[in-house]
């Protein structure tokens, strides 16, 4: 019988920036954790298309797509989540979603204590220069499978 192609999934998130440097995240209603605002891009949308769909439908608010922030890959799950910088058009327009039961502007700082390491990279990632990528157990990162922040997809570190 032969072997089936694995499957996997492509998620967006906006790691959504205000002009005091807050980051826009959300308590999510299914599982009770905070995230960076995101979700599975669907068939026919581009990633720019799906992050700015996902963030308005989780959070209410409107952003500008500026950059490609980091891609993280979900070992458990099979899924792939490519992470993006925005800017959000008017920062006061956040507000709970049926996605959502809490949606809040926090200082990148807090973030480390607020939500598990495999969401909370990727904020960190989004206020630097490269563009990680990296892999994770839906908790923690895998640290012997992450590659160099450069870009590449070089030898694993």
């Amino acid at each position: 019988m032969p072997e089936e192609t694995p499957k996997h999934s492509v998620s967006v998130a906006g790691i959504v920036v205000d002009d005091q440097d807050r980051v826009l995240v959300i308590k999510r209603r299914d599982n009770g954790h905070w995230e960076p605002p995101g979700g599975v891009l669907e068939l026919g949308e581009t990633f720019e298309e799906g992050v700015k769909r996902e963030v308005l439908e989780e959070t209410g608010v409107h952003v500008e797509v500026q950059r490609l922030t980091g891609v993280y890959k979900n070992m458990k799950r099979g899924i792939v989540a490519l992470v993006f910088r925005c800017r959000a058009l008017v920062s006061n327009d956040a507000t709970q979603t049926n996605e959502a039961t809490r949606v809040r502007w926090i200082l990148p700082s807090v973030v480390v204590d607020l939500m598990d390491e495999a969401y909370s990279i990727r904020i960190l990632d989004a206020f630097g220069e490269n563009i990680p990528v990296r892999v994770h157990d839906g908790t923690s990162l895998i640290k012997s499978r992450q590659h160099s922040g450069d870009g590449s997809l070089g030898s694993e570190k």
